[in-house]
């Protein structure tokens, strides 16, 4: 979208949670874990890495294992706000940065029906808390407060503040 030439790369990194680990711990460690995979196997390269959980009611919901667990986790957020925590991190070489966005999500009331017809579009299966506010899952939310991006899992001011940061401003034009 902003025209920041990239490829994407495939990182190998672990992603399970730890059992005292928080959610704000967790998406920053998997943000960093990710970019730094990347950059040890990407000698001089600028690597992004981002992680995205969401948590209502204290409950870390991450991407559903099956339609029926995608099911229980949208009938969760029903009617409820829930936060979308989405980690970046900038590794280059040994050095990694990250921030953290924490957005606010509240969702309409859901039926039975609204859930399973959503759930057969396929979209909630590799999406954390079963829902991409930028695809059909737009349909379910009844507002935002904090970054739309962050919630598509890439905020971008933090992108942009973190190449700042590194020496890479965004430039309009290249």
């Amino acid at each position: 979208m902003l025209g920041i030439p990239c490829r994407v790369v495939v990182p190998n990194a672990d992603e399970t949670r730890g059992t005292s680990e928080g959610p704000e711990a967790y998406v920053v460690r998997l943000a960093r874990a990710k970019a730094g995979a990347v950059a040890a196997r990407e000698p001089g390269e600028l690597v992004l890495g981002a992680d995205t959980t969401v948590v209502v009611r204290g409950e870390v919901l991450g991407k559903p294992a099956s339609p029926e667990e995608a099911a229980v986790m949208l009938g969760k957020l029903s009617g409820r706000t829930h936060h979308v925590m989405t980690a970046v991190a900038l590794a280059s070489g040994d050095r990694v940065a990250h921030a953290l966005d924490v957005t606010d999500v509240t969702f309409r009331p859901l039926d039975h029906t609204t859930i399973a017809g959503y759930v057969t579009t396929g979209e909630p299966m590799d999406k954390a808390g079963a829902y991409a506010v930028q695809g059909f899952g737009a349909a379910l939310v009844e507002g935002i407060r904090g970054d739309f991006f962050g919630v598509m899992g890439l905020p971008l001011r933090l992108v942009l503040d973190l190449l700042e940061r590194s020496g890479h401003p965004y430039r309009f034009t290249r």
